[in-house]
């Protein structure tokens, strides 16, 4: 995929793996493109009848969806001769699955007669969308779709479509780091609203 000549450079998205105590990165998938759409919806939670009839309850759940293209024959001859987008396709599918260590100490438990009632949380995924959109999110859908094979049939181009739930401060405690990474991405929606807030008064005269 091709730009004008003389476009400014855009931000890329991403997808951060961070540790869940220390923050650290455990993965970063940048997206090779910035889709052209992204789609929010918003599950409210309002009160419809006595007196809490028309009262915001609990925080909306926010869900995002967006497809993703990879390519491995723009500016990546080098990847395209090896192993195509299959890493890029790998880092997506870890994002959403256990880590074959963890797998092993499970087994290693059940194998001494120790059962894992709860695992452990141990990474946190970050959608960034932008230096105002840094958000805590669940990975709910992830579709792959490869488009062109190379002769030992590494995907060359595929279209990834990714559903994410945004995790707000009701969803933790306030001791998960989610809750402090959700609480400042609604600090930076409230500031951007009392700028259009100030904006339409402008408009309208008030």
């Amino acid at each position: 995929m091709t730009t004008f000549p003389g476009s400014p450079t855009t931000l890329r998205g991403a997808l951060v793996c961070v540790d869940y105590q220390s923050l650290t990165p455990l993965a970063v998938v940048p997206f090779q493109y910035n889709p052209h759409t992204l789609t929010r919806s918003f599950e409210l939670k309002i009160g419809v009848s006595g007196p809490e009839a028309g009262q915001i309850g609990h925080a909306p759940n926010e869900s995002i969806k967006l497809e993703l293209e990879l390519d491995a024959t723009d500016g990546l001859s080098d990847e395209a001769d090896t192993h195509g987008i299959a890493p890029r396709l790998a880092a997506l599918e870890e994002l959403v699955s256990r880590h074959s260590s963890a797998v092993l100490d499970g087994l290693m438990m059940l194998n001494f007669g120790t059962i894992e009632i709860v695992p452990p949380t141990t990474k946190l995924t970050l959608f960034i969308w932008g230096p105002k959109r840094v958000m805590p999110v669940v990975i709910t859908e992830l579709s792959v779709v490869e488009e062109a094979h190379d002769r030992n049939l590494n995907p060359l181009r595929a279209r990834v479509s990714l559903g994410l739930r945004a995790l707000n401060w009701n969803d933790v405690s306030q001791t998960h780091p989610a809750f402090g990474i959700a609480l400042a991405h609604k600090m930076r929606t409230e500031a951007m609203a009392l700028i259009g807030n100030l904006q339409a008064q402008q408009v309208i005269n008030f």
